[in-house]
């Protein structure tokens, strides 16, 4: 190769180079859906709030609400919008707003209170189950119909402390949502005490409710099924579905378990 044709490759390559860098561009935020901050006289601090919006809904369509405790970017929003977007999409799941609420104190928040001095050692503070609900109730709620155009179906999804918020929030406001989705719910908490209570005083909701209960290979020894079935049978209007997923455990259970549970809770009405 000659000394010209050696350089015009090199500047035929470098100009190629800079073609490929121009037809590029800078990183632009990718977005699922909105992000905001709620300002909580019931909790006395400022809670951010993910929202994620199904796609191709005629214009004004008003949409069922879910709620979701752990809730954070970096906590389990992204994989269940993810489950609602797909679920939507291939017509096996209604469309539904999720909203994430993220955490500042989890373990404070998702518990109710407990007499055992094991479960007061896991965080400087607990059983704040009751402000967070009224939280939920009170300014959460309002605020989203306020913002989006919603309907009255209302759901809640959790997992592990999560469960146990989903779970005692059947127990103690049972009207507060329709569908109450939890996976390995924490029901060891307070010696099994919410369980018990399921067990043996049922709620009395005013409508139809929907309990899903999904446990996996750790939570199973911790939930009667047979207690449950046998209170839960004695409320009205609920129906009470228990999924055993012994090939899972606590830190693999959450995403296919939602997957049936929305199919089975969320899905549309037969043609």
């Amino acid at each position: 190769m000659t000394l010209f044709r050696f350089l015009f490759a090199v500047c035929a390559a470098c100009f190629a180079c800079k073609l490929a860098a121009a037809a590029t561009s800078a990183p632009a935020p990718l977005s699922i859906g909105d992000t905001w901050t709620l300002d909580s006289a019931a909790l006395g601090e400022t809670r951010r709030i993910n929202v994620y919006v199904p796609a191709g809904l005629p214009p004004g369509a008003a949409l069922p609400v879910m709620v979701m405790p752990d809730g954070g970017m970096l906590e389990d929003f992204l994989h269940v919008a993810g489950l609602l977007q797909v679920g939507a999409g291939n017509g096996t799941t209604r469309p539904f707003l999720l909203v994430g609420i993220e955490n500042t104190q989890r373990r404070r928040d998702l518990t109710g209170p407990t007499d055992v001095a094991k479960d007061r050692a896991i965080a400087p503070q607990v059983g704040g189950s009751a402000a967070f609900r009224k939280f939920i109730r009170t300014e959460l709620l309002p605020e989203v119909a306020k913002r989006y155009r919603t309907t009255a179906e209302r759901a809640i999804v959790g997992e592990s402390l999560a469960g146990l918020f989903v779970v005692e929030t059947l127990a103690l406001e049972p009207d507060l949502f329709d569908t109450y989705i939890a996976i390995d719910p924490s029901l060891w908490w307070n010696d099994g005490r919410l369980a018990q209570r399921l067990a043996t005083h049922p709620p009395r909701p005013a409508g139809k409710k929907f309990l899903f209960i999904a446990a996996s290979s750790d939570a199973m020894p911790s939930i009667d099924r047979q207690a449950l079935e046998a209170g839960l049978g004695q409320a009205p209007g609920m129906t009470f579905h228990y999924q055993a997923w012994p090939g899972e455990t606590h830190a693999t259970i959450y995403h296919p378990a939602a997957l049936q549970a929305f199919r089975q809770a969320l899905k549309p009405p037969a043609p």
